[in-house]
């Protein structure tokens, strides 16, 4: 098969975890076959690439190797696609501004303040 549906596909290589969220993310604007905006039952063939922003604003590009219309495991699904996403940055170490004992017990007024002053507040 050289053609399918774009949210049965990446619902078959795993971007999304349901058929029904894959069509949700098509429907919601969340997908794009080479750069344009895909319906549900968009047309996906070898060589397209698909774009899809999941929740928490991670965006995977994958580009389409194969087509799958069965969801399979993920050994099976890796050669369908080639994924082109970019790492992740690396996390910034955080800054620990306020930090209580464990067992210290509310904050008093005095140290609610100070923490709203580390805060800038």
């Amino acid at each position: 098969m050289s053609e399918g549906r774009v949210d049965a596909w990446i619902w078959a290589i795993r971007v999304a975890k349901t058929r029904s969220a894959a069509t949700a993310l098509c429907k919601a604007g969340h997908v794009r076959v080479n750069g344009e905006r895909a319906k549900p039952a968009q047309v996906v063939r070898p060589g397209d690439e698909v774009r899809v922003v999941l929740p928490g604003a991670r965006e995977r590009i994958v580009e389409v190797r194969a087509i799958l219309t069965k969801r399979v495991s993920a050994a099976l699904a890796a050669p369908a696609f080639l994924d082109r996403t970019p790492p992740p940055p690396p996390r910034a170490e955080r800054v620990v501004l306020a930090e209580r004992d464990r067992g210290a017990g509310r904050p008093t007024k005095r140290d609610r303040r100070e923490i709203e002053r580390l805060r800038g507040h």
